[in-house]
């Protein structure tokens, strides 16, 4: 149900109505705004400016979502992403507020799993994470392996409680990061956040790329891990795409993947766990992580496990 200016009542909505006010070009003028679905790090809105050619969609920041997101990262990457043609236009960012305000999407939808069952979509999606991958680099580099050291170090400023094997998945953690280290890493832009929700499709099966909020510079292989872990392909499938986006495919390249895929659902069950404390977003937080540490262990479970990690 939209509303106008005025009207807010959660701190959302105040806040999405204190962004409004500060772009100059929309003073005086008839404004409504209702919900968009689908974040569970920012509170989403589509805002109808009158006489505007069309909708905008703002992003207002979510509670805590400091400790771990540099908007200014972000707001470079969504201009990247736009210069590839594979991103949203970028209307305006309003720094001090960490706002980003971006063209509406009319026409596009959120891709699901399901989508990425099909092979044409799935190859064209990772063509436009290649033209985002290719893009010079951002000004900040963030690996998986800070990003874990700084979660954990986040974690134990609150009143987590960790698995029963933590320490031996820490230390599995460290294997693989002394593994991939020691064989040298590609950095190059990457968005860090591969949901099938931020791929967006249209009639044709378009792909475009949203929410960079995540983004850093960090290893290629683990921005195709991270997305091939989240749509569940098959190893055959992974081998296909790799040799799409490498022109080959090796068993250094496969292994490099597989140890990522593991160091991917640790990051984002450590970050499910910060969330759980700190979020104001109706999302199960504690499941989220509770399986992300699951398939990390069905990662370590794997025979080839030991492989991988000389095969780097």
């Amino acid at each position: 149900m939209s509303k106008r200016l005025g009207e807010a009542e959660s701190w959302q909505e105040k806040r999405l109505e204190q962004a409004i006010a500060a772009v100059p070009a929309w003073q005086s003028c008839d404004i409504t705004y209702r919900p968009v679905s689908g974040g569970i790090s920012n509170a989403n809105w589509r805002v109808d400016v009158a006489g505007a050619a069309g909708a905008y969609f703002v992003k207002i920041p979510g509670e805590g979502t400091e400790r771990y997101i540099n908007r200014d990262t972000a707001h470079e990457a969504s201009l990247k992403a736009a210069q590839t043609g594979y991103g949203v236009q970028v209307v305006m960012y309003l720094r001090e507020l960490g706002v980003e305000i971006f063209e509406f999407m009319a026409g596009w939808r959120s891709a699901s799993n399901q989508d990425f069952q099909q092979r044409t979509i799935r190859h064209r999606a990772l063509q436009a994470l290649k033209s985002f991958n290719d893009q010079p680099p951002l000004r900040q580099t963030k690996t998986v392996f800070e990003m874990l050291d700084e979660h954990i170090a986040q974690l134990h400023s609150l009143p987590a409680v960790f698995s029963a094997d933590a320490a031996w998945l820490h230390q599995q953690s460290q294997r693989a990061r002394q593994a991939l280290q020691s064989a040298g890493l590609d950095l190059v832009p990457c968005m860090n956040d591969t949901l099938a929700g931020n791929f967006m499709l249209n009639q044709h099966d378009d792909i475009r790329l949203v929410d960079f909020e995540y983004a850093s510079n960090n290893d290629r292989c683990y921005e195709l891990a991270l997305w091939f872990g989240e749509m569940f392909f098959s190893a055959e499938t992974e081998c296909e795409l790799l040799e799409d986006y490498f022109g080959k495919v090796d068993n250094a390249c496969f292994a490099r993947v597989q140890l990522y895929k593991f160091l991917a659902d640790m990051k984002w069950s450590a970050w499910a766990m910060i969330q759980h404390h700190l979020a104001d977003i109706d999302f199960d937080f504690s499941k989220y992580g509770a399986w992300k540490t699951m398939r990390a262990r069905s990662v370590l479970y794997h025979p080839d496990w030991e492989n991988w990690l000389h095969a780097v």
